[in-house]
């Protein structure tokens, strides 16, 4: 996919600027959607020409010359140059036919500032000024190259990459791990991608615990034996054992009944199951992932969940980043959505640079998970394969509730009576909500999670669109 980096010499002392590192990040190609992102440390960089050229490559010389070159049809040769003046670095113009821009602005020259985007023809670059305690380390860079291979540990964000190179040592222990995040952060994709450094010989088995009846969940986890309750018409060895030698994801772990969390507890105190309506117990060897968007430690105070289960599953817990923290990886998220086929069949797919900015400015309170129903929708919609501004507007765009969602509580100011919602947005959720209506085949509670919204709102939105709950119906 086309991700790469380049990392030299430990920061050198500028005043002011001790506790930061500064990189360029080209986040998209516009026109090579599955071409990924790349990293660039500027630090020890003296001047960066950017250009296109046949292929990607980047080269930095020992004297701390350095170019860029992108196959962008629309850039120049020389198209522009990243130079030092005193502490700064500037962006420079060098005569390019199609001009240079910061933030939309056309310009000729400008002092780069932190989350500045930069777009070069249809290659869009931000620069990133980070601070240094939390940016990766020289060791973890090694090992970034293996761990970017399994499932979400993909980054050129170098604080989640140190964070993930400590996942990653984690992952091949019996340590349980605990996965804290939004809604659509992809937490189950970095459970996968835990089992598959982990090396375990078994399946990697992931049940949401939030979508099985209370009454079926311990039938479910721990299996039953044949007449144990009514509709038990044979044995069942139930996820726990299904999962032996190999990881168990527990999604929304919050959700587990209460009267079901002493039986979990003792599968992991004991390393044994128990069916229903079974006297016998079995061993069982298996690795517990736990994953939720609750706040566990305050439903614990709440007497809500048991706080030795609590323990027990928060033998390592990491927090996973939301989208809007992550623009860095924006296109590379969108590569790996792509080559995987979740933007439909296409592979022709373009954006013009406006979307892109889109895009980059969007807050995506449901992160990746509306990242990918974005733009599957877009490009059922696009009839060449680029992608239009109409295309592709974020669903949640505008909508009062999630304007709610993302404003801090004491900035909430509750929606005018003569207020309108944007007719663009809600046609956009209304084609997202078709969209994931047929995904789950009218499933309200699937299509509620995934739109990180509860089953009632789903169906006042059915109601108001007038929409079937299945296709055909």
């Amino acid at each position: 996919m086309g991700n790469q980096s380049t990392e030299r010499k430990p920061l050198e002392h500028r005043p002011g600027r001790e506790q930061t590192q500064r990189y360029l990040f080209l986040v998209l190609e516009c026109a090579r959607l599955d071409a990924g992102g790349l990293r660039i440390a500027l630090d020890d960089v003296a001047v960066l020409r950017l250009g296109r050229g046949e292929v990607r490559v980047l080269r930095v010389d020992p004297d701390g010359a350095g170019v860029l070159e992108v196959p962008d049809l629309r850039m120049s040769r020389a198209h522009a140059r990243i130079v030092r003046d005193g502490a700064n670095l500037v962006l420079e113009d060098t005569g390019s036919t199609n001009g240079t821009s910061v933030n939309g602005q056309a310009i000729t020259k400008h002092v780069l500032r932190h989350d500045d985007v930069m777009e070069l023809g249809e290659t869009i670059l931000l620069y990133r000024e980070i601070h240094a305690l939390t940016a990766c380390s020289a060791r973890s860079l090694e090992i970034s190259a293996v761990i970017a291979a399994a499932p979400g540990f993909a980054t050129l964000d170098p604080a989640l990459a140190r964070r993930l190179g400590h996942l990653a040592r984690i992952a091949p222990s019996l340590l349980s791990i605990l996965l804290v995040g939004e809604t659509g952060t992809g937490k189950e994709v970095l459970a996968r991608g835990v089992h598959v450094l982990s090396l375990r010989p078994g399946p990697f088995v992931a049940v949401n615990c939030g979508a099985i009846p209370h009454s079926l969940v311990e039938a479910n986890l721990f299996g039953h034996v044949r007449g144990a309750f009514s509709g038990a018409l044979k044995d069942e060895p139930g996820l726990v054992r299904a999962s032996d030698h190999g990881t168990l994801l527990l999604d929304e772990i919050g959700d587990l009944p209460i009267g079901s969390q002493a039986a979990l507890l003792r599968v992991l105190q004991e390393g044994e199951v128990q069916p229903v309506g079974s006297a016998h117990t079995t061993k069982v060897d298996v690795r517990v992932i736990a994953a939720t968007h609750m706040p566990l430690a305050e439903l614990v105070e709440r007497g809500a969940f048991r706080r030795d289960l609590y323990a027990r599953l928060a033998g390592y817990t990491f927090q996973l980043a939301p989208l809007r923290e992550r623009t860095a990886d924006l296109g590379l998220l969108i590569a790996a959505l792509l080559v995987a086929g979740k933007l439909g069949p296409r592979r022709d797919l373009r954006l013009r640079s406006d979307v892109a900015h889109r895009l980059l400015r969007h807050n995506w309170p449901m992160n990746v998970r509306e990242l990918e129903k974005c733009l599957h929708a877009a490009s059922l919609l696009t009839e060449d394969g680029v992608i239009m501004a109409d295309d592709v507007l974020p669903a949640p765009l505008a909508t009062a509730e999630l304007m709610h969602y993302r404003a801090p509580a004491e900035q909430v100011v509750p929606p005018r009576a003569a207020e309108t919602v944007d007719p663009d947005a809600a046609d956009n959720r209304r084609a997202l909500l078709i969209t994931l209506l047929a995904e789950h085949n009218g499933n309200v509670s699937a299509v509620a999670r995934a739109m990180g919204t509860s089953r009632t709102h789903v169906h006042r939105l059915i109601a108001r669109y007038a929409l079937a709950r299945k296709p055909g119906n």
